[in-house]
This record gives C-alpha cells, structure tokens and sequence, in this order.
C-alpha cells in the first residue's frame, strides 16, 4: 500500500520589524492573535512530527499553535529550515536598499534567486538546504504528517521543489504569515545518482524519488 507522507507547512506569525529587512536575524513574532491560532490548530493534523527552524519566531508560532492542543509533542529544530541569510542587508530598509542598488526592484523579491547578498546566500543556495531536509525526513518518517513551522522563502522553496520548477519562478509564490501549505509526496523509485547508484546506497541525503501532489497553498486560518 503506497505510505503519502503529508508535509504541513506553516508560515510563523507577523514580526515587527521596524520596516528592516531582517532574514535570519531573529526577531520575536506577534502571537496575541488567539482566534487565528485556534483555527489554525483546527487546520493542522495531530502528530509527532513537529519541525522549526533555529529562529525564535518559528518556535513562539508552533508553542502558539500547541496551546490549543491537549498534547504537546517535542519541536524538532532544523537550521536548514530557515529563512534565507541576507547578509549585509539585513538592518537596512527596503528604501535603502533599492537606492545603493541603483537597478530595477525584483518582482516578487529584493534579488533574483541565483543572486547571493553580500556575506549572505542565494534563494538558490535555500532551496538546496530544503531540499535535503525534505528527502531526509520524508524517508525517516514514510506516510506520516509532517509539521513545518518554518518562513516564508522556506515554504516557497518547498513548493518550488514539488512542482520541480526553477528557484527564480519559486519567488512567485506568496505565503502570507499564518497560512498552511500541504504538500503531499507520494513514494516511489528513488532517484540514481550520477554514479548509477541508488539513494539508499549513497546517503540520507540523496535525491529524492517518487511524485508531489499540491493539496493546498497558503490557506489563511479564519478565526470563529
């Protein structure tokens, strides 16, 4: 019987930023929004599987979310679940970004996605990291549901890889604070690596076979 692993994606609550960009600095988030946490644990199924990323704002959301919950299941913390470094960036407004840059703002984003900041990483470089941590825990936790509570340019990232698109076109997606992404994968032959080998026999961190089926994308929780 095919094991579907379901991978609930969670963008953390708003944060105050004074109107910086601020990336991997970790900043607290807003979590008074008690009828929005509520409905969003309605969403959310009940497991073990709870992942965040090292930044605090990640670990308030999912403690915000398990308050209205009767258990309350270890958070299990993935630096490579984090938001994208941006490097010397961070601190500044998007005002002055746009003027020391002197070029066209991105659409979607402050750079296109092969583009690193200074002492930062590319959304490239993000979508790498995820993609191992998806292959990873999609194989130690087969047909199980999966909590991320992670960032913004996380979840694009992971929707980006299950729709097998190039980064640049990931940066499309908007994931607003809050909402829930559900991305289910469905196994099957892993994929060789250019050696001929198959993943298992290479490592834990090996592409990643089978296919993607996207049940829902940034769904907004309605408080009752």
């Amino acid at each position: 019987m095919t094991q579907t692993t379901r991978w609930w994606w969670v963008r953390h609550a708003p944060v105050n930023s004074g109107g910086v960009i601020y990336g991997q600095d970790d900043l607290p988030c807003d979590c008074s929004d008690v009828g929005k946490f509520r409905a969003l644990s309605a969403m959310l199924p009940h497991t073990e599987v709870w992942l965040t990323s090292h930044l605090m704002r990640t670990h308030q959301t999912a403690a915000g979310i398990l308050a209205h919950r009767d258990a309350e299941p270890a958070l299990i913390r993935e630096p490579d679940l984090a938001e994208q470094h941006l490097g010397d960036w961070q601190g500044m407004t998007h005002e002055a970004l746009r003027a020391q840059r002197g070029d066209d703002p991105h659409r979607f984003w402050m750079a296109p996605a092969h583009e690193a900041p200074p002492n930062g990483e590319s959304f490239s470089s993000v979508v790498d990291r995820v993609r191992r941590v998806i292959g990873r825990r999609c194989r130690e936790h087969a047909g199980e549901d999966i909590v991320a509570v992670t960032h913004g340019g996380t979840i694009r990232a992971a929707v980006g890889i299950a729709l097998g698109i190039d980064p640049e076109r990931s940066l499309a997606f908007s994931i607003e604070n809050l909402s829930v992404t559900c991305l289910e994968h469905i196994p099957g032959a892993e994929a060789p690596g250019p050696d001929g080998r198959s993943a298992d026999s290479r490592s834990a961190d090996a592409p990643l076979g089978g296919q993607w089926r996207i049940a829902q994308v940034n769904a907004i929780p309605i408080a009752d």
